[in-house]
């Protein structure tokens, strides 16, 4: 398992705050975009968290984090807990400003305090992580284990990180594997992905291809490029599923279109063994390919 950053910013505040913002009509997203303006330069702190969002996103109005920065200030100011996290985070990330982890704990602080667990994941991340604060993992488990309370799946998932690695807990691979599990029955690709691999590897759950190759794909439909990796490898082997180098040629494709290198490595291989009718098919397969996120996380 490897431990990630809640980034994307205003794409998981956005899911946070289930502000429904008109994403079809580019006149909608206009006309939503000048009601929060009128709203937020009236101090309405949603509102301000609103228009941070769009300026983030470039809904409505041109891109902009230096303007995304500024509202969300303004609604963090408010003890608005959701826009104290995406001022966090881009802070952390320096994102519309310099890059200050100090500043990204004391609005992370102020989020997770006020109960919002993505305040509190991010927290206990940067314990865990020692940014802007020494490193202390027990600290770190803290705070997850609050997000955790919450049925928070990326904290699930961070939590079962910490037991399989040992870090603020006890060792302890199936409770890890417990917490994996979690996480990835709510359909967090990165815990999906990781559940396959303890399937594929025996490592916490007992060595089962077919389970595996379960997990993998449930990751790789949601666009995991790791486990969109290991699907293709499960196809172009026979682990788990019949061999199928159709359906191989169509994971590594989709993989190394993200950048995964072991994936181009296994393609180049793999086209040596296809007939050009087959490997225009996979080519097609791929292209058809469209992710669906079925997490809100």
């Amino acid at each position: 398992m490897k431990r990630q950053w809640c980034a994307a910013v205003f794409v998981l505040v956005l899911l946070f705050a289930s502000i429904e913002l008109q994403g079809q009509n580019a006149e909608l997203d206009r006309t939503a975009f000048e009601k929060a303006k009128a709203k937020a330069e009236q101090g309405d702190a949603a509102a301000q968290r609103t228009l941070g969002l769009m300026y983030g996103n470039g809904r409505g109005v041109s891109q902009d984090y230096a303007e995304a920065l500024k509202w969300f200030r303004k609604s963090a100011e408010h003890a608005d807990a959701i826009a104290q996290s995406a001022l966090a985070m881009m802070y952390r990330d320096g994102q519309g400003v310099m890059q200050d982890y100090a500043e990204a704990l004391k609005w992370f602080r102020k989020a997770a305090e006020q109960g919002d667990p993505l305040g509190q994941l991010n927290l206990g991340m940067m314990y865990s992580d020692g940014h802007g604060v020494p490193q202390d993992y027990p600290e770190a488990v803290r705070w997850f284990r609050k997000a955790v309370q919450q049925n928070y799946a990326p904290a699930q998932y961070n939590l079962a990180i910490c037991y399989t690695k040992g870090q603020g807990v006890a060792k302890d691979e199936v409770e890890g594997m417990n917490w994996c599990r979690k996480a990835a029955d709510q359909n967090y690709a990165d815990a999906q992905m990781s559940v396959g691999a303890a399937y594929f590897y025996g490592k916490g759950a007992p060595k089962d291809n077919v389970e595996a190759v379960k997990w993998f794909r449930k990751a790789a439909e949601q666009g995991h490029a790791a486990a969109q990796l290991s699907l293709g490898m499960s196809y172009a082997n026979g682990d788990g599923v019949p061999r199928n180098y159709t359906e191989a040629y169509k994971w590594y494709s989709l993989a190394e279109s993200q950048g995964n290198e072991s994936a181009k490595e296994y393609l180049q291989k793999l086209e040596l063994r296809m007939p050009p009718e087959q490997v225009a098919e996979a080519q097609r397969l791929a292209r058809e390919f469209k992710p669906h996120k079925t997490s809100d996380h």
